[in-house]
């Protein structure tokens, strides 16, 4: 699975013979410089470019392209080298853009020898910049990773050179846009698209209800793109495409199209007078392998669903997808109905109207006769829009049926059977479920709510009073205890899915009150320590936190993310902030703003669970805490609002069942696997 990379994210590396893509829209010139442990770049030798594109263990592309491909070989560089950095440039002196705020934000993938990606970056927040330093390759205790910068230049490559301390930036970097300026390396334009729709494939039981919805969301995008109430990036590419690669070996029984071989590829050959080519013989240029085959449906029966009926490079892409097309569909079917059914009643109250806008037919047989005709037409409507919103839902439900079983742990509900063969994962999954969703219309069909990883924005659990959707009303003292229930719940999921030693969870519980419900994981031994109590607790968690944001931010924008004080933990961190505001001053309060708006960013999330109205004396000043974290409630609540189609949908939280063991068997494999890493 791909590691999909954050600014100041890194990535182990297995293989040491990598390709790495480079893919921008636009020609760029691409090179690599070797640096030492301090990431110094000690003469032009140390630089590959197209005037000098071979250096021992780098190989890159003679030509300003819309696209490279990089050659690395880690276990040929000099023993001297530690890090291995991709530069990209626009080139002067041609007709072209003059920065990267102008372009489509490229895209940097790492991939194996058999087209296999390992990690991807796509490098955004760049407005001047003419030079960037896409990523790095580092060897660290003599294991390689790789790390995501995206450290741009607006003094050009030049400046991005000097910066690496190359006394002669300057002079190589004019010589490199003159190399591309008189042809030695031939420009090459943006590939014409692939012919790829993007999303799932889809055979509907009859023609489509409603007006249409060819391209139509419920946040008013793609697909592929940024999903309403799931929130996160495109699947993976640039702009919501998906880049051209051989995918890995799919599950038996589905139709992915020719299957590469291991057998390394052929070493590029050099035509006389011409440059070297970089494709890959066994690489197909190629849209995504299309979704699974259905079953050939009986004559006059719709079509039986499949469980990954989308499109996808794994698996777990194309189950991802077609969670996001089954609730696009939910959707956009109950908007047409609900459209319906309002253009019903505007019909009806138009004829009504009529009526009695007549004095000699608003009184009598005539009258009596009208009012009926139009209820007559107006049940009809509706009765007809509710034929198709039930054929929808029939057909949703039966797909519902197929893929919520076939879903991986990070996707599955926890009464899944999946999680009786959970194993600790050696990767992060794409994206996480945080409940379910659901609609009035549709209350049976339960969608899931999935949010992509790595978490872009913190938690909130509200444990505020609030009557459910079946009008149950809970206790403050309840609706507290189920709040911390659920965050114990996501807290857990997302220690699973994670490989062990990658995610570190603290616990803030000022008061001591939720010692019961974070009994799994202190029990479990999963926390980074026991729970901080007091005002004395909060303090020291909070500062600890606070100066790592600080130090890697320091780091990243220094370009010296290596440089971190020794034994400093790497993993992805996780604040639970249990009875907010209770033992916190308000220094503490400012950290919080703090972790919860610039640590995302550099690894440091955070899960609140609190009741707005405790903290009410604070005023406006967490208004801006409020709103930059995503609200969640530990019981059925219809607060996410779609305002594509205006629909408010039903959250619903996956809780462990009753009397369930699973919980406890999970974290304990957690546990276990942890110890097996740290022995």
């Amino acid at each position: 699975m791909t590691a999909e990379l954050v600014r100041g994210q890194n990535h182990p590396l297995v293989e040491v013979r990598l390709e790495i893509r480079v893919s921008a829209g636009t020609p760029i010139v691409a090179g690599a410089t070797l640096g030492d442990e301090n990431g110094t770049v000690h003469g032009v030798e140390w630089v590959a470019h197209p005037g000098s594109p071979l250096l021992p263990g780098v190989e890159v592309s003679r030509q300003a392209a819309a696209e490279h491909r990089l050659a690395v070989d880690l276990d040929a560089v000099a023993e001297a080298v530690h890090r291995v950095g991709v530069l990209l440039a626009l080139p002067t002196g041609i007709a072209g853009p003059t920065s990267f705020g102008s372009v489509p934000a490229p895209f940097v993938a790492v991939t194996g020898l058999d087209g296999t990606e390992v990690a991807s970056y796509t490098i955004t927040g760049l407005t001047a910049e003419s030079a960037v330093v896409a990523l790095e390759l580092y060897r660290r205790q003599g294991a390689w990773k790789v790390r995501a910068i995206g450290q741009g230049y607006a003094g050009g490559l030049a400046e991005l050179l000097a910066d690496q301390g190359l006394p002669q930036a300057r002079q190589l970097a004019a010589g490199i846009f003159k190399a591309v300026e008189q042809g030695m390396a031939r420009s090459v334009p943006a590939p014409p698209p692939l012919p790829s729709d993007g999303g799932r494939s889809r055979q509907p039981a009859g023609p489509a209800p409603g007006p249409d919805q060819s391209d139509a969301s419920p946040n008013g995008q793609h697909p592929q793109g940024n999903p309403g109430p799931y929130g996160g990036p495109p699947p993976s590419g640039p702009q919501g495409t998906q880049p051209a690669q051989t995918p890995a070996d799919p599950p038996a029984g589905y139709v992915t199209g020719p299957t590469p071989t291991n057998t390394p590829p052929t070493p590029p050959q050099t035509p006389a007078g011409g440059p070297i080519d970089y494709s890959h013989p066994r690489r197909q240029n190629t849209a995504p392998p299309p979704p699974p085959t259905a079953p050939p449906a009986q004559p006059g029966q719709p079509a039986q669903p499949v469980a990954g009926d989308a499109t996808g490079w794994s698996m777990e892409e194309r189950l991802y997808n077609q969670v996001w097309g089954m609730f696009e569909d939910l959707a956009r079917t109950t908007a047409a109905y609900r459209s319906a059914v309002d253009f019903a009643d505007t019909r009806m109250e138009k004829e009504l109207d009529e009526v009695l806008s007549d004095p000699r037919s608003r009184i009598g047989g005539q009258g009596d006769a009208a009012r009926e005709t139009a209820r007559a037409k107006h049940s009809q409507l509706v009765d007809q829009a509710r034929q198709v919103l039930d054929r929808d839902l029939a057909q949703l439900a039966a797909e519902a049926d197929v893929v919520e079983p076939a879903l991986p742990p990070a996707y599955a509900r926890w009464d899944n059977p999946v999680w009786h063969a959970y194993r600790v994962p050696m990767e992060m999954p794409m994206a996480l479920r945080l409940g379910d969703l659901h609609l009035p219309e549709s209350d049976g069909l339960r969608i899931p709510m999935l949010i992509r990883l790595p978490l872009e924005r913190g938690l909130w659990i509200d444990s505020g009073r609030t009557g459910s959707v079946d009008g149950t009303f809970f206790d403050s003292h309840e609706l507290r205890r189920l709040a911390l229930d659920s965050a114990v719940a996501h807290t857990a999921r997302l220690l699973a899915v994670h490989p062990a030693d990658e995610f570190t969870v603290h616990v803030i519980d000022p008061a001591g009150s939720g010692a019961q419900s974070l009994a799994p994981l202190v029990r479990a031994g999963v926390l980074a320590g026991p729970p901080a109590v007091g005002a004395a607790g909060v303090t020291d968690v909070l500062a600890r936190l606070t100066q790592r944001v600080d130090l890697v931010q320091m780091a990243v924008r220094g370009g010296a993310a290596d440089s971190l004080p020794p034994g400093f933990d790497t993993s992805q961190q996780l604040l639970v902030v249990n009875d907010f505001p209770h033992g916190f001053d308000d220094r503490a309060v400012n950290q919080l703003r703090y972790l919860a708006d610039e640590g995302p960013a550099v690894g440091v999330h955070l899960m609140m669970v609190a009741d707005r109205e405790d903290a009410a004396g604070y005023g406006p000043l967490l208004d801006p805490l409020w709103r930059g974290l995503m609200r969640l409630t530990p019981v059925p609540d219809d607060h996410l609002a779609d305002p594509w189609v205006g629909h408010a949908w039903t959250y619903e939280p996956t809780l462990t069942p009753p009397g369930s063991r699973v919980l406890d068997t999970v974290l304990a494999q957690v546990a276990q696997a942890r110890g097996q890493r740290n022995p």
